[in-house]
């Protein structure tokens, strides 16, 4: 299961240059080219603190439900 279109994702690294830090979550608003997302990041209230474009490899897909995987 891959990223796609209003996966919940973690970040995985520092970005100081956006105030974001590795383990924030966002949603993923947007896909602009194969493994490049926009990433959404609100607060509790749902108030957007920052949007940034981010490669698969920087987001970590995050799961509220079990995921059955073929054996």
């Amino acid at each position: 299961m891959g990223i796609e279109m209003h996966s919940v994702v973690a970040l995985l690294e520092d970005l100081p240059e956006e105030g974001l830090v590795r383990g924030q979550v966002g949603t993923v608003v947007e896909c602009w080219a194969p493994d490049v997302y926009e990433v959404e990041f609100a607060d509790d209230n749902g108030k957007t603190y920052a949007m940034v474009a981010l490669k698969a490899g920087q987001l970590m897909r995050l799961h509220h439900e079990p995921v059955h995987q073929a054996a």
